[in-house]
């Protein structure tokens, strides 16, 4: 086991790399993929906050009765 394993992850380390990245470097098609990906993910996360959401609805309705 590492050390590093032992403390808690920061939950904004991905997204805090991902937007310190330099984009100079980066072709018109390398940045169009990078939006495809990114695009990707946000509606990853919309369909999951949105699954939690009715999850919650669902069991707040049930305990209410």
């Amino acid at each position: 086991m590492d050390i590093d394993d032992l403390e808690p992850r920061k939950r904004d380390d991905a997204l805090a790399a991902l937007i310190r990245q330099d984009l100079d470097p980066l072709s018109v098609s390398e940045l169009d993929e990078r939006i495809e990906r990114l695009e990707a993910e946000i509606a990853r996360t919309r369909a999951k906050r949105d699954g939690a959401t009715k999850f919650r609805s669902a069991a707040d309705s049930l305990f209410r009765k």
